[in-house]
């Protein structure tokens, strides 16, 4: 396989409006020991699944461990769809499922195998809880939770551990680690993907434990029991957050590296310029044809825009884990 620059290119449009844009600040709360490692290692990323940009947040630690251009991510098929980003990841050779799990244990598995191939360093990002975090889906995963005798969480859904079994079992020996990420943000920031493209800054901290994949069971009812564990854990890190309003462990900034903002720089450059010599041609035209015809091509890009957004808005987001959805999975 090989390096996949169109992705890098992409993606990196997106963490400058996360870090130069908005100016939003992320700071990892980790061992001091650990730290060095990372970038260095194939890892899987496993993040809780809550804020709108989570996958921002992640897009911006891989960055800025050098890693993003190898990032590959567990996504919903739907995403595929969606114009730019999701054809991005298509062809980029991402890992889809539609979240019927008799459907993708094989599919998954095959994606999965090619990545012991993979040349370069990478991070694999997975959202164990399977959807985004909401009281109504968290109230349901809890009952389910009831159910079969787990212990109940406060912050996060219930996760799914098959997906995470198969993924630990297909990249063994060539993943180095699990990279156990809990993601909040200070006083009770809400942040949003329109909040980020209109600039407003935001305060991110994540914890990061790094644990040896040694020490992730192999068989999968054993993985299936340490994956609920890592989750109450990961629960009582956001309890002392929300008591303390830090994590434990080392605060520490890595430093934002300057290609993002020559990414943007560039293709600035490269495509603006023609495109307002070509806007101020038209409008000295005086062509009413041709200034409304310019009117609906933008107001069809914006409203592009705005669909796409949508995709990562909370109250938009997918029914997977409501009742309603008649969607149940079983674990």
């Amino acid at each position: 396989m090989e390096s996949r620059p169109t992705q890098v290119t992409l993606a990196l449009e997106l963490v400058m409006l996360l870090e130069w844009w908005s100016g939003t600040e992320c700071i990892i709360h980790t061992d001091p020991q650990a730290y060095p490692k990372y970038g260095k290692e194939n890892a899987i990323v496993v993040l809780n699944h809550k804020f709108e940009i989570d996958f921002l947040c992640g897009w911006s630690l891989a960055e800025r461990f050098g890693v993003l251009g190898g990032s590959k991510v567990l996504a919903k098929k739907e995403l595929a769809y969606v114009p730019i980003i999701g054809w991005m990841w298509y062809f980029t050779e991402m890992v889809f499922c539609t979240r019927k799990w008799e459907q993708d244990r094989k599919t998954v598995s095959q994606s999965l195998l090619h990545l012991r191939d993979y040349p370069e360093k990478y991070f694999f990002l997975i959202h164990c809880e399977g959807t985004r975090f909401t009281e109504k889906k968290h109230q349901i995963s809890m009952q389910v939770a009831r159910a079969k005798g787990l212990p109940s969480l406060k912050y996060h859904l219930l996760p799914r551990t098959k997906g995470f079994a198969v993924t630990v079992r297909s990249l063994r020996n060539v993943v180095s680690a699990v990279y156990d990420c809990t993601l909040n943000f200070r006083n009770n920031e809400n942040p949003t993907l329109l909040g980020v493209l209109n600039g407003k800054k935001y305060h991110a901290d994540l914890y990061v434990r790094r644990i040896p994949l040694e020490e992730v069971p192999e068989d999968e009812d054993e993985c299936s029991a340490w994956l609920h564990k890592l989750y109450q854990e990961k629960d009582a890190f956001q309890e002392e957050y929300y008591r303390t309003g830090t994590f434990p462990e080392t605060p520490m900034v890595p430093p934002r590296r300057p290609w993002t903002l020559i990414n943007w720089l560039f293709w600035a450059s490269l495509l603006l310029y023609p495109f307002f010599r070509f806007l101020i041609n038209m409008i000295s035209s005086g062509s009413s044809l041709t200034l409304a015809s310019f009117v609906l091509v933008f107001f069809v890009a914006s409203m592009g825009v705005r669909w796409m957004i949508g995709v990562t808005e909370i109250d938009k987001g997918s029914a997977y884990g409501n009742i309603d959805s008649k969607q149940k999975r079983n674990d």
